[in-house]
């Protein structure tokens, strides 16, 4: 057996000495780092913790954060935990870059529920995000927002000086709305405009018109529809019937500045022009195909020449009945790209009075498009410039009247 040098045990005994106290000193250094910069955190007092599902993702970073500014935040002290809370749920809602997906607190959400059921003072416009800008969707025929020259397509920068920069729709529906008789300022650029301008609009009850109808060049029949109410669909077939009895060659349907209602309207309408059982439109959610919606109506006018009217006004159920007409019977569109506002949506209660309102699924035309986001392309795109409002010239209209003229000419052929 080899004999070791008592040099050789000591350099070897200096080396082990010095390899503990790197790891010693190792430990230490990871114990101070660690006291100070914690990475795993025992949180308690807080119920109902436990998810249904796996999450994957790293909650600890959260509660580190609720935790530092607990002990750093200088003013602490005057926000409650619940309100913590209810900000990092909008955080939560934020995050999935969908502006019609919005969180209220109870607060918030007893307010909602009261505006969809009642009456309120407002402009007479729908809203919504275009490009992260809050735009003017439509303005309905005869209210404030009408009456003082909104368009839609018209962006809003301000609403009395605060700016839209980040807030969500029913943020902003909350600061257009109030009491009846008081005004709003709106701070609003359009295209055709070398800046903003500020339009003061004085609140009123708004009650949405359904339609109106008239005959053109003697035989043919114009229904304007404004919304996709209640009324709409026995208010539309009164309005054919009156048109046949005058002898009508065709229609059109302009839907510009429609900014949708109920789906159960716009399946309801398609069945005027659709054979039983044809699919109008279709749900899909995160899951696929979701619900199928079909007319059953009588197809009165599924033989009958029409085409139908849109712009950037035009959303939601006016985009379903017109991609719908498009897709199964190719129908024409003329005037505007519509708006694109495609996604169903559903509230949810939590459990203390809060809510939220989801997105959960998109609407799907029998082609497949999905029109979220996208909108519909017309088949012959007519520009309406400002002073063909001036001047109360339609070119939009009298080219739906060309090309209506053309089709019955080419059936009677």
């Amino acid at each position: 057996m080899q004999k070791i040098s008592k040099k050789r045990v000591f350099i070897v005994t200096a080396l082990t000495i010095f390899g503990l106290a790197v790891v010693g000193g190792a430990f230490w250094f990871g114990f101070d780092t660690g006291t100070r910069f914690p990475q795993v955190l025992i949180v308690q007092g807080v119920k109902n913790i436990e998810p249904d599902k796996p999450v994957a993702a790293d909650f600890s970073v959260f509660w580190q954060a609720w935790q530092k500014i607990g002990e750093n935040y200088v003013n602490i002290a005057k926000v409650k935990d619940q309100e913590k809370v209810y900000g990092a749920i909008r955080g939560l809602v934020g995050s999935l870059g969908d502006p019609y997906t919005v969180f209220f607190d109870p607060e918030d959400g007893e307010k909602f529920a009261q505006d969809i059921k009642g009456n309120f003072g407002g402009i007479g416009a729908e809203i919504g995000i275009r490009k992260d800008q809050l735009t003017i969707v439509s303005p309905l025929k005869d209210t404030p927002a009408f009456k003082a020259g909104l368009k839609a397509g018209d962006k809003i920068f301000q609403i009395d000086a605060k700016s839209t920069e980040g807030l969500t729709v029913n943020e902003s529906v909350g600061l257009i709305r109030g009491e009846i008789g008081t005004a709003v300022v709106l701070t609003v650029f359009r295209e055709a405009w070398d800046k903003p301008r500020e339009i003061k609009i004085i609140r009123a009850n708004i009650v949405v018109p359904t339609l109106d109808y008239k005959m053109l060049d003697g035989d043919l029949a114009h229904i304007q529809l404004y919304s996709f109410n209640a009324n709409s669909n026995n208010l539309f077939g009164d309005n054919i019937r009156q048109a046949m009895r005058n002898g009508s060659k065709g229609l059109i349907l302009d839907l510009r500045n429609n900014p949708g209602g109920y789906l159960s309207v716009a399946v309801d309408l398609a069945g005027w022009f659709l054979s039983p059982g044809t699919l109008v439109v279709s749900e899909s959610d995160k899951t696929g195909p979701r619900e199928q919606f079909k007319a059953q109506g009588n197809g009165l006018l599924k033989d009958f020449p029409v085409v139908v009217l849109i712009n950037e006004g035009s959303a939601s159920a006016s985009e379903i009945l017109a991609g719908a007409l498009r897709d199964n019977l190719k129908t024409k569109l003329i005037g505007k790209k519509s708006f694109g506002k495609g996604t169903v949506q559903q509230v949810e209660y939590l459990k203390d009075g809060s809510s939220l309102k989801i997105t959960v699924a998109n609407w799907v035309l029998p082609s497949g498009k999905i029109l979220e986001g996208e909108g519909l392309a017309p088949d012959y795109e007519v520009l309406l410039k400002e002073e063909d409002s001036e001047s109360e010239k339609d070119p939009q209209l009298e080219k739906a009247i060309e090309v209506l003229k053309a089709e019955i000419a080419n059936k009677a052929k």
